[in-house]
C-alpha cells in the first residue's frame, strides 16, 4: 500500500497542544462524525474547565486540529475519555501519536495504569490499543446507546514501568520511521 504524501515527516509537523475553548468549533465537527453519539460542546466545556483530574488535548497540522483525545485521572489510573482522529487524516499515524502522548501525560500524572471503552465492532481502534499493551478485561452490554453495541473495557497495566516506556519508544520510533 503506498503512502499519501501527507505521511511524510507527519511526526515532526504534528503540533499537541492543550485544548481551549476557542479549539472546540474545529473539535465539535471532528466529533460528530466520529461518534454516533457525540459528545455535545456543553459536556467539552465542562471538561475544559476542571482544574485538576483531566487532561484534553488536540493534534494540528498548521492550523487544522486533525484529532484529540481526553484523559480522566482517579487514584492511579488515567481513563481515555475520548479520541479521535479527522476522516481526512485517519490512517496516518495520528492516532498513534495522539495515545503516545496520552501514555506519557498520565506517567507525567501519576498514573500507573490506563483503562478505556472501545466498540466491540471497532476493530481498528482494538488493534492500536493492543499495540500499546491494553487488553480487554470485561464487556459493558449495550454501552452505546444509539447503536446498542457493547463496549469492550481495556486496560494498560504498569505503564509507569520500564517495560512500557520501551514499548512506546519502539512504537514512537516506528512513527518517525515512516518518512
Amino acid at each position: 500500500m503506498s503512502r499519501r504524501p501527507a505521511e511524510a515527516g507527519l511526526a515532526e509537523r504534528l503540533e499537541l497542544a492543550p485544548m481551549r475553548r476557542r479549539d472546540l468549533r474545529q473539535v465539535m465537527v471532528i466529533e460528530r462524525v466520529a461518534f454516533p453519539e457525540p459528545w455535545s460542546q456543553a459536556v467539552f466545556t465542562s471538561e475544559l474547565s476542571l482544574r485538576s483530574g483531566r487532561a484534553y488535548r488536540v493534534a494540528r497540522l498548521g492550523r487544522e486540529i486533525v484529532g484529540y483525545y481526553g484523559l480522566m485521572f482517579a487514584v492511579d489510573e488515567a481513563h481515555v475519555t475520548t479520541i479521535a482522529v479527522a476522516p481526512g487524516s485517519r490512517r496516518l499515524g495520528i492516532a498513534t501519536v495522539l495515545l503516545l502522548d496520552a501514555a506519557r501525560v498520565a506517567v507525567a500524572q501519576g498514573g500507573r495504569h490506563l483503562s478505556l471503552e472501545v466498540a466491540a465492532g471497532n476493530l481498528g481502534a482494538q488493534a492500536l490499543y493492543r499495540r500499546f499493551g491494553f487488553a480487554p478485561v470485561g464487556v459493558r452490554k449495550g454501552y452505546y446507546p444509539v447503536t446498542g453495541e457493547d463496549a469492550y473495557v481495556m486496560w494498560a497495566y504498569d505503564v509507569d514501568g520500564a517495560d512500557y516506556a520501551a514499548r512506546l519508544a519502539r512504537i514512537e520510533a516506528k512513527v518517525r520511521s515512516r518518512r
